[in-house]
């Protein structure tokens, strides 16, 4: 089960940016924009990190830190500062942030001081036995799902192991070469179509609607993805908003997600 991130930062091209990029580094990241909406999320997603900015509308970073001390709500704060605002760095440290760091900054840079922070917090983060989303559970150890309809239902060792990659890689994509070269051996010779099977069975026990899935996606010519229902349903406005990001940063490619 990968890390879950909380972003919290009001310039939104810094914050897609950042939402991007840590997904690419498989964790799973949520993000908002005001003070008083963090207060909510931090709640509701229960984030192992968060990446605070300080200067933010409503509520200011340092003020949602101590509601959060207040409500003994310990999770580790990265504060995102001005370059100049040595004073907001004090008081973040004084009150018992785990770090902070000054934009514009390297990302390189942050990518080590969260997993720094991670390492100091969650030395042994434990193996996840029991996994749930909406009204739909995997066991993990017993091999045991419960579906849409309340149903429980015995999988295959091959099957639960499947479930068990796409949900380590929460909200990231899977390649089928990598899927093949862990569930089987090379005497084995299965196809991408023997994963597609699997996906269409999973599609048959969790989504509402098979033809349109949330959860269970294939990336073309890719892989495949695994989405909670927090993040799963993504309209085109929002494709078309970040297609036009992506080009506007010069990244190189933007999988479509498109059912199978």
């Amino acid at each position: 089960m990968p890390f879950k991130i909380l972003v919290v930062e009001d310039e939104k091209a810094l914050l897609e940016t950042l939402k991007l990029n840590l997904e690419l580094e498989k964790y799973y990241v949520e993000t908002c924009s005001s003070g008083k909406d963090a207060l909510t999320m931090i709640k509701t997603f229960n984030p192992d990190l968060i990446l605070l900015d300080i200067m933010l509308p409503v509520f200011n970073g340092l003020e949602i830190y101590g509601k959060m001390r207040a409500e003994k709500i310990l999770t580790p704060v990265i504060f995102l500062t001005a370059k100049n605002n040595v004073q907001d760095k004090i008081e973040g440290l004084k009150l018992g942030a785990d770090d902070y760091i000054t934009k514009p900054f390297d990302l390189e840079e942050l990518l080590l001081r969260i997993n720094n922070v991670l390492k100091r917090n969650y030395p042994q983060k434990p193996e996840i036995t029991t996994f749930k989303f909406g009204n739909c559970s995997i066991n993990f150890a017993t091999f045991q799902v419960v579906d849409r309809e309340g149903n429980t239902e015995d999988l295959s060792k091959r099957e639960i192991a499947l479930l068990k990659i796409l949900v380590d890689n929460l909200n990231n994509v899977v390649s089928r070469d990598e899927i093949l070269d862990k569930l089987w051996t090379k005497d084995e010779n299965p196809s991408s179509r023997t994963i597609d099977n699997y996906i269409l069975n999973f599609r048959k026990l969790f989504e509402l609607n098979q033809k349109e899935p949330v959860h269970f996606l294939s990336i073309r010519g890719v892989g495949y993805k695994f989405c909670c229902a927090i993040c799963s349903f993504i309209n085109n406005q929002f494709f078309q908003r970040l297609t036009m990001f992506c080009e506007a940063k010069n990244f190189i490619h933007i999988a479509l997600i498109m059912p199978v």
